[in-house]
C-alpha cells in the first residue's frame, strides 16, 4: 500500500488496550459509541477504508462491496464466524478475508456447558422467582422439581473445537456424548471423548436427551433443525444454541415448546437478532443469554490481538495466518 499506515476503519467499539494498541501502529478510525454502524457508515467505511475491522453485527454483502473503494484489500473480522460477510464477493475483489478463530472455543463451550445444566435444572425459573416473589415459604420436596444431566445422552451438532471442548465437559458431568459432524473425527480423538458418531442426523435427533448446536451458519446449514426435523426430537429432550440462531427454524422450535412437544431450549443466539421471538421470550422453559458465549475480558482481548496480527501480516507481504478462503464457507 502507498501510505506508510494504512487507514483502518473499525466499525465497533473495542476494548481499549485494543484500540490503543491499533492506533499505535495504524491510521485507525475508531467508532466513539458502542452502537452498530448504519447502511449509510458502512458505505462511508468501505469506500475511504484500506482495511476494515467488522463484527458480528455488520452485514458486509456484495451490494456493499460493489460500492468500496480501490484501496479497501482487508476485511479483518472481529470474530470467529463468518457468515456477516460475503466472502465470495470480496475474493471476486480481490479482497482478503481474515477471522479470529481459537480464542473463542473455551469461552463459548463453558457458557453451552451451563446451558445444558441450567435448562434442565430450571435455574432461570428459580432465579426469577425470588427476585420476584419476598415470600419464598422455603424447601420443598416436591416443588421447582427439574431433570439431571448425569446419564443422559448429549447430542453435539458440529465437532469442531467448540463441540469438541463441551464433550469434554459433559463427559466430566457424566453425560453420554453422541455427535453428528460432516467429517467423522479420528478413532483416537473419539476414544478420547468417549464420543459415538451418527452418520444420520435424523436418527441422532430422535435418540437424544440434549442437543447442543455447534456447527457454523453457512447456505447448507440454514434451517438445518428444519421444522421435520426438530418434530423428530423426544418431548422429554432440551435444544441448546451457542452457534447461530439461524440453524434452527426458531418459529418451530417456539411452537413445539408452547404445545410440549419440546422440553426447553437455551439460547444464546437468535434467528433475528437484535429482535427476540416473543413465544421465546414468555416461556419458562427456555432461558435466553444476549449473545454471550464469546463475552469475557480475556476473549475480547484475545479476538483483538488476533486482528492485530492479520492485519500486521497483511500489510508487511504476508499471507495472514487466519485468511478465510471461498472453499472454507
Amino acid at each position: 500500500m502507498a501510505r506508510q499506515k494504512p487507514i483502518v476503519v473499525v466499525t465497533r467499539k473495542l476494548p481499549a488496550a485494543v484500540e490503543t494498541r491499533m492506533r499505535e501502529l495504524f491510521d485507525t478510525r475508531l467508532k466513539e459509541d458502542d452502537k452498530p454502524m448504519s447502511q449509510a457508515q458502512l458505505v462511508e467505511a468501505v469506500k475511504h477504508a484500506d482495511i476494515l475491522v467488522p463484527t458480528v453485527t455488520d452485514r458486509i454483502d456484495a451490494h456493499l462491496l460493489s460500492q468500496a473503494g480501490e484501496n479497501l484489500k482487508l476485511i479483518a473480522n472481529f470474530g470467529n464466524g463468518i457468515d456477516n460477510i460475503d466472502v465470495l464477493s470480496a475474493n471476486a475483489r480481490n479482497i482478503t478475508v481474515t477471522n479470529t478463530p481459537g480464542v473463542l472455543t473455551e469461552d463459548t463451550a463453558d457458557m453451552a456447558m451451563s446451558l445444558i445444566l441450567a435448562v434442565p435444572r430450571r435455574f432461570a425459573e428459580g432465579m426469577l422467582y425470588l427476585k420476584e416473589h419476598k415470600d419464598w415459604p422455603g424447601w420443598s420436596p416436591t416443588w421447582m422439581l427439574g431433570k439431571r444431566v448425569w446419564g443422559k445422552r448429549l447430542g453435539i451438532i458440529g465437532m469442531g473445537r467448540i463441540g469438541q471442548a463441551v464433550a469434554r465437559r459433559a463427559k466430566a458431568f457424566g453425560m453420554q456424548i453422541h455427535y453428528h459432524n460432516r467429517r467423522r473425527l479420528s478413532e483416537d480423538v473419539e476414544y478420547d471423548l468417549e464420543a459415538t458418531y451418527w452418520e444420520s442426523l435424523d436418527q441422532m435427533l430422535a435418540r437424544m436427551d440434549v442437543i447442543s448446536i455447534h456447527c457454523p451458519h453457512t447456505p447448507a446449514t440454514y434451517h438445518l433443525l428444519s421444522a421435520r426435523r426438530l418434530k423428530l426430537v423426544n418431548k422429554d429432550a432440551y435444544i441448546v444454541n451457542t452457534a447461530r440462531g439461524e440453524v434452527i427454524d426458531e418459529q418451530t422450535l417456539a411452537r413445539l415448546i408452547e404445545n410440549g412437544d419440546i422440553a426447553g431450549a437455551g439460547l444464546d443466539v437468535f434467528e433475528n437478532e437484535p429482535k427476540i421471538n416473543p413465544k421465546l421470550a414468555r416461556s419458562e422453559r427456555v432461558v435466553l443469554m444476549p449473545h454471550m458465549g464469546s463475552a469475557t475480558e480475556e476473549g475480547r482481548m484475545d479476538m483483538g490481538e488476533k486482528v492485530i496480527i492479520n492485519i500486521k501480516a497483511f500489510i508487511d507481504g504476508h499471507r495472514p495466518p487466519d485468511r478465510v478462503l471461498p472453499s472454507m464457507v
